[in-house]
């Protein structure tokens, strides 16, 4: 048995895409549903919620469908792809891989898993009865998770950088992209799983542990922002997009939604566990220039990418590219961002009202780009007959 001829540990990010979109409609019963005294809707919240018979169940009962569904996908593609990349180890490409511009790709691995720990919780969290109950005891586990997955972007990372620094071998002519940054999106994840427990643990040391976690990987991917972002975009100044690579140009994206929703998580960690009273107005700052960069990167994006036939050769023809499913996240992280700047921006701010006609308007943007990213993923997966 071989591996497929088209694999790289970018087809990595149809599972990581998978799990964003079953965690994305997770949002809906985060924000939505009731739940007062818990810092998210767990099963003690949500099935009263499906079973009372209005509005509010239908959106609940969707929302628990396509959780299950896009988890279905999520554990089948990383299950394939898992063994695919067992295969692919074997090969002469994956030599040619660790010792090219492209072995940081290898950061999509421990990315997804990192994103496999989130659907879990989530999964746990709507599914299982009284789970919130035990919540204290599970939060080890979770940070022993991130742990786990921290370790191994660190090691894949510093082997990558390492050999950089000592042959001084990168290869610009080639890096007219920016899927360098795959690997702060890899830190970025790990990040924001460690600020969970940092949020809602009431165990000084359970929070200071995860805390600290948190701000180590969050620190070290706002240091390669600055590094990686800088030179991509001078090799894209000098020698144009890669065309199959111009994706790349969303993947800030997913970035800025996990930075910007681990400070959240953060704020709210201080507030109840280090006595330092959070300023609401502060939240309705940070997500405001969160989502004007997402914008501002998203219309760049899609503007090259539609100059340069992007959509028409890697979407709606037989062509096929692993990276393509780089532009689910970015639709999956504008979503997930869109909907905390409605609720802890603005609604508890009291610009507007929860439940009002203008919350409901202001979703409908983020709504429609979910639904195009869903679109797109059923879309590539049939194309790749995972």
């Amino acid at each position: 048995m071989t591996y497929r001829k088209n694999f790289s540990p970018m087809c990595f990010l149809a599972s990581l895409g998978a799990g964003g979109l079953s965690v994305s409609f997770f949002m809906y019963l985060m924000f939505l549903v009731p739940h007062p005294k818990v810092p998210l809707a767990t099963f003690d919240f949500v099935m009263p919620a499906l079973l009372k018979g209005d509005w509010l169940s239908i959106v609940v009962g969707i929302s628990l469908v396509f959780i299950l569904v896009f988890a279905f996908f999520h554990f089948k593609l990383l299950i394939f792809n898992v063994k695919q990349f067992n295969l692919y180890k074997k090969s002469e490409s994956y030599n040619k891989l660790i010792n090219s511009n492209s072995q940081v790709t290898l950061m999509a691995i421990p990315l997804t898993f990192a994103m496999t720990i989130n659907v879990c919780f989530v999964l746990g969290a709507v599914f299982v009865p009284g789970l919130w109950e035990i919540v204290e005891y599970m939060f080890p586990f979770a940070i022993l998770g991130f742990v786990i997955a921290g370790y191994f972007a660190l090691k894949i990372f510093f082997d990558y950088f390492s050999r950089l620094i000592i042959k001084g071998n990168f290869d610009f002519a080639t890096n007219n992209n920016l899927s360098q940054m795959i690997s702060i999106f890899a830190f970025a994840m790990v990040g924001v799983g460690f600020a969970a427990p940092a949020a809602m643990s009431h165990n000084i040391v359970i929070n200071a542990i995860a805390f600290f976690g948190s701000i180590f990987f969050a620190s070290l991917a706002i240091l390669l922002i600055f590094i990686k972002l800088t030179i991509g975009i001078k090799n894209i100044f000098e020698s144009g997009i890669s065309m199959e690579a111009a994706p790349s140009l969303w993947i800030i994206i997913p970035i800025l939604t996990l930075l910007g929703i681990t400070f959240v998580r953060l704020t709210f960690g201080l507030d109840h566990n280090f006595q330092a009273p959070m300023e609401k107005t502060s939240l309705f700052i940070l997500l405001s220039i969160v989502l004007s960069l997402q914008i501002l990167f998203g219309l760049l994006g899609y503007k090259v990418m539609k100059s340069i036939g992007y959509f028409d050769k890697y979407i709606h023809s037989e062509d096929k590219s692993a990276v393509s499913f780089a532009l689910i996240c970015p639709g999956v992280a504008f979503m997930v961002l869109g909907m905390f700047f409605i609720n802890f921006g603005l609604t508890l701010n009291g610009i507007i009202d929860k439940y009002s006609v203008a919350y409901f308007i202001l979703m409908i943007p983020f709504i429609f780009v979910q639904y195009k990213t869903i679109a797109y993923f059923f879309k590539l997966n049939k194309k790749f007959q995972f």
